[in-house]
């Protein structure tokens, strides 16, 4: 677990370069949080869809600069309203279509063996397409991106998950429409967007109906709201993952508090001795239950659900042995890649080579794949290149 292997250093042998070829799993990674600003800037032009960079700052650089800035807010509403930009430039087939193959590609590229990519389907709509035409163009963007990762020498998979918004009232459509099309390439169902105020409960109908098909789905939850919403999302909803799920450490105790008082010394509480934490009701029962947790480091840090990489509850909860899996969230906004999330943890956190093995191992457990074809990525991509590089 983090800080504790026998290494010269927490970064001993693990630059960038070595992380960059290790196979990686990524199971919350939002389509439309993961452009190419070049690929904006090009849509943009084409459809006539206004940017917020003019001048010297109109290009590629300027924009990734934009999104980065912007989304550096804190505030997770201030992050979310960066996706104008995004979404709107993903209104018509040929955008769908190219913007989910490059996803493929820069996924791959980045050591990506497994990814789960989700978006909404009611936010394309404004080009006048429907829901079905917007899934089957962005899976075969994903069918085209896998076919050219493959002729790269970087095979990967590559699944859907249908996000409804929490504000909106089309939970249940989108869920039938996950249903629909759960053989074609649509892993499950999540729901996103603002939790405050929007509780999971609000789409009781769509949940009770996926567990009536047997499918999966995910819930956004505890990121900017607290336990309650974890609780919802779990309790009354039969969420299989949570999306983030970091606010749990609101129910750790450490010291006679809780460990948000003093993230830094609880997990440093955790490597030495973690029988001086206390875990609460919901603490334990998510971990009892082995609820994966798609943790997203540096956009937690972005939206203020957490002060830094270092002080994290990811390494925490790793060292509780919580079920984590470790996730980009944002690639445009947070300028990151699943490279530069785990990077981040051994320079700033201690982990180590185990703890990066661990994580993506955990990640393919918790995958919305079919249990042979989870453990023929593990056995045959994941652990071997792991065991080559030991």
């Amino acid at each position: 677990m983090p800080g504790t292997a026998d290494q010269a250093g927490p970064a001993a042998g693990l630059d960038e370069a070595v992380i960059r070829a290790l196979p990686k799993v990524v199971l919350h990674d939002h389509l439309d949080g993961g452009l190419r600003p070049a690929t904006v800037l090009e849509i943009a032009d084409e459809v006539g869809h206004e940017l917020p960079v003019s001048g010297a700052d109109r290009t590629a650089e300027g924009l990734a600069r934009w999104f980065r800035e912007s989304a550096d807010s804190g505030s997770l509403e201030r992050y979310l309203e960066t996706f104008a930009h995004t979404v709107g430039v993903m209104q018509t087939a040929p955008a769908l279509r190219r913007v989910a193959r490059e996803s493929v590609l820069d996924l791959a590229r980045d050591g990506v063996v497994y990814a789960e990519s989700r978006y909404a389907p009611e936010q394309h709509l404004e080009g006048g397409l429907r829901l079905e035409q917007v899934v089957e163009e962005v899976d075969a963007g994903f069918r085209e991106g896998e076919e050219l990762a493959a002729a790269e020498g970087r095979p990967i998979v590559v699944r859907s998950l249908l996000t409804a918004m929490r504000h909106a009232a089309k939970s249940r459509e989108i869920a039938e429409l996950a249903v629909r099309y759960r053989d074609r390439g649509v892993a499950g169902f999540d729901i996103a967007g603002a939790e405050a105020g929007y509780p999971p409960s609000r789409h009781l109908d769509a949940f009770e109906y996926l567990r009536r098909e047997n499918a999966h789905f995910t819930i956004h939850a505890g990121e900017a709201f607290g336990l309650p919403s974890i609780w919802e999302a779990l309790q009354w909803c039969g969420a299989d993952r949570l999306g983030h799920g970091v606010r749990i450490v609101d129910d750790i105790g450490f010291r006679g508090a809780t460990v948000t008082d003093d993230p830094l010394a609880a997990n440093e509480a955790a490597r030495e001795d973690p029988s001086q934490l206390r875990l609460g009701r919901l603490a334990a029962f998510v971990r009892d239950t082995r609820v994966p947790l798609e943790m997203c480091p540096h956009s937690n840090v972005q939206t203020g659900a957490a002060p830094s990489i270092a002080a994290h509850p990811i390494t925490l909860l790793a060292k509780l042995r919580y079920r984590i899996t470790l996730n980009t969230d944002n690639r445009l906004m947070s300028d990151t890649s699943m490279t530069r999330e785990m990077h981040a943890l051994v320079t700033e956190a201690g982990w180590d080579l185990d703890d990066l093995r661990w994580v993506t191992t955990n990640a393919m457990k918790s995958a919305f794949l079919p249990f042979d074809e989870r453990l023929e990525l593990i056995e045959g991509r994941i652990k071997p290149a792991y065991a080559a590089l030991r």
